[in-house]
C-alpha cells in the first residue's frame, strides 16, 4: 500500500494566522484538491495529521472542525480525490502532548493504524515541526513553499533529505512521476 501524510493549513487550503474557525474560512490552494484527485488515482493512500491548537485555544469547537473537515472531503470528492483519514492534535504547544507536531504520536497511530512502517513514507508539510516529525519516524520529509513554506524554507535547519517543491500540485506531479 502506498500512504502519503499530508499537512492540512498551509498546504491543502490556505492558513490564517487567526486560524481556520469556521467552514468559510477554508480556503483550497489552487491545484491542490486535483493534486488529492491524482494520489487518490495513482493508488495513494491520503491521509491527514494536522494540529489543531485552536481547539484548545477555545477557538472553535469539534462541531465547527468537524464541519470544516466536512467541506474539505467534500471539495476533494467532487475533484475525484479521497481523504482516507485524518489524524489531529487539538493540544496547545503548553500542553506537552504527545500528538503534536513535532512529536510523533499521530505518526505513530497512522502506522498502526494502516499496519506501516512509515519509511519513506512522503510527509508533506509547510512547518519544521511538520517535516521533524515526519523524519523522526523515517518518513520522507517534503515541505512545501505556500503557507508557512517560504518562512521555514528561509529559517533553515531543514532535516537531511528533505525535498522542496513550490506546491503541493508540484510535489504530486514529481513524486507520482
Amino acid at each position: 500500500m502506498k500512504l502519503i501524510i499530508l499537512d492540512r493549513d498551509g498546504v491543502i487550503n490556505y492558513d490564517s494566522d487567526a486560524f481556520i474557525k469556521i467552514p468559510d474560512e477554508w480556503k483550497p490552494i489552487p491545484g491542490s484538491l486535483e493534486a488529492i484527485a491524482h494520489l487518490t488515482q495513482a493508488g495513494y493512500r491520503v491521509v491527514i495529521a494536522t494540529n489543531q491548537s485552536g481547539i484548545g485555544r477555545g477557538l472553535l469547537d469539534m462541531t465547527a472542525f468537524n464541519a470544516i473537515n466536512d467541506k474539505m472531503c467534500k471539495a476533494v470528492n467532487q475533484t475525484g480525490g479521497r481523504i482516507d483519514a485524518m489524524f489531529f492534535c487539538p493540544h496547545t504547544q503548553a500542553d506537552q502532548c504527545d500528538c503534536r507536531k513535532p512529536a510523533t504520536g499521530m505518526f505513530e497511530e497512522i502506522a498502526q493504524r494502516f499496519s506501516l512502517d512509515l519509511k519513506g513514507a512522503p510527509a508533506i508539510g509547510d512547518s519544521l515541526r511538520d517535516l521533524q516529525a515526519a523524519a523522526a519516524v523515517g518518513a520522507a520529509p517534503v515541505l512545501v513553499l505556500t503557507g508557512k513554506g517560504k518562512e521555514t524554507r528561509a529559517a533553515g535547519g531543514l532535516p537531511e533529505n528533505t525535498q522542496i517543491f513550490a506546491d503541493l500540485a508540484q510535489a504530486v506531479d514529481t513524486l507520482t512521476g
